[in-house]
């Protein structure tokens, strides 16, 4: 064989293993998932389910920093100027993701700056009001918000995020007058919204079931295919005639733009050998939280997909911001 096509072939050959040793290696430190709201919500609380799973399976440490601001930027900025090792990872929604570049001047680029990996897990939000609220069904509190001065207030786990998208989306059809409050995450809306300094939200089950159970909330309806077994009494959206209003609520892995196929399929494998651990199966349908997964080709394509459709919801909700 000519020497010139010995030395080609020994490249072809060296470049294989370089990009195939990070896999066989990983992880050889703790694995760092960022999560960009406050803790206590849907994405904090699943991700260190996800974390103490993948922790079981590949014997380092994982665990899941909050690096809150500008609705979750701050922490893809994080993430995307990270180095593509697949140590430092980034859980979040889908729809939120796109939106901070769409509604303002975001450090980071929604699609071509990450390597997506694998989808997670659904989100299921529950309208809700305080217990004392004067409104008994979604219609009643329509009807209020249309008297009340001023409207209804909303609160919302951050801008951008599925519920603030969904609640929009639903009072903008209706007609219904209202003034958003964005909160850094769950926890701190769910507090204002049991004393009544707002009027209602869309938490996740995962932030509200304990709350409603107790009476201090109310649940009105549901975004979901179907009711709850927890909530029977609960409607649908699409019961009430919403369905088209609803807003995709996935929640995804995905790292640093860069990372070999070979890394970003071993870090796949190992987050969806993670969904497969009891425990995390049982808290998450305990929570009304769907598992799911997907290759890095079809989460790509989700990524872009939520990116086109936010841009067009900022242009309508009116969003943008300097």
């Amino acid at each position: 064989m000519p020497r010139t096509r010995l030395l080609a072939l020994a490249g072809v050959t060296l470049a294989l293993f370089a990009t195939a040793a990070p896999a066989q290696d990983y992880p050889n430190r703790s694995i760092t998932l960022m999560v960009g709201l406050a803790a206590g919500g849907i994405t904090d609380t699943t991700a260190r389910l996800y974390a103490e799973a993948a922790a079981k399976i590949t014997g380092q440490r994982v665990t899941v920093e909050n690096r809150t601001g500008a609705g979750g930027g701050v922490a893809a900025a994080a993430v995307q100027n990270a180095a593509p090792d697949g140590h430092t990872l980034l859980v979040f929604s889908g729809s939120q993701h796109a939106t901070v570049p769409a509604v303002s001047n975001a450090t980071y680029e929604p699609v071509k700056g990450f390597s997506p990996i694998t989808y997670l897990f659904n989100s299921v939000v529950v309208l809700t009001v305080p217990g004392d609220s004067p409104a008994k069904t979604m219609a009643e509190m329509h009807d209020w918000g249309r008297k009340k001065p001023g409207g209804l207030t909303f609160g919302t786990p951050g801008l951008g995020s599925p519920s603030h998208l969904l609640g929009a989306k639903i009072l903008l059809a209706d007609k219904v007058p209202f003034e958003t409050t964005h909160y850094r995450g769950g926890q701190p809306m769910m507090a204002d919204l049991v004393t009544g300094r707002v009027d209602f939200s869309w938490p996740t089950l995962n932030t509200s079931r304990a709350l409603i159970a107790d009476k201090k909330l109310r649940a009105l309806a549901l975004d979901a295919d179907q009711r709850w077994d927890r909530l029977p009494d609960v409607p649908t959206l699409n019961e009430l005639g919403f369905g088209k209003e609803k807003v995709a609520s996935w929640f995804a892995l995905a790292g640093p733009a860069g990372m070999p196929p070979a890394l970003v399929s071993r870090i796949r494998d190992i987050f969806i050998q993670a969904s497969k651990d009891p425990e995390l199966q049982k808290r998450l349908a305990e929570n009304g939280t769907p598992i799911v997964s997907s290759t890095p080709e079809e989460m790509g394509r989700a990524m872009e997909q939520e990116w086109q459709t936010m841009q067009q919801l900022a242009k309508t909700l009116n969003l943008r911001q300097p």
